[in-house]
């Protein structure tokens, strides 16, 4: 058996773990949390385009005419951009779309 001075120095030695490890834990946990920020903004704005996936299709027409009238925008990229856009939004669709198979 302990004596009672031993004990006694063990409880103060266990309190003082227990500090550090709470004090070692919230440190974590504010890395953490400051490290992980980009990938909560990103969670977020995948689940707005995600909301707004529906309605991309109706909104490129009127985009296209807007950006075909705008002086600035050049001839060339934008007829590259409305020939091809559908085209790689389908793409995307489908490749965002796909499940990788069950085991």
């Amino acid at each position: 058996m302990y004596s009672h001075r031993e004990l006694i120095r063990l409880a103060v030695h266990k309190t003082a773990l227990r500090r550090r490890i709470a004090s070692r834990r919230a440190t974590c946990a504010a890395a953490a949390a400051r490290v992980l920020a980009p990938v909560a903004w990103l969670e977020r704005m995948l689940a707005l385009g995600r909301k707004l996936a529906p309605f991309a299709p109706l909104a490129a027409v009127p985009l296209g005419f807007l950006l075909k009238r705008s002086p600035a925008a050049k001839p060339r990229l934008l007829g590259t951009l409305l020939r091809w856009g559908p085209v790689l939004f389908g793409a995307v669709r489908g490749l965002a779309g796909a499940r990788p198979p069950r085991d």
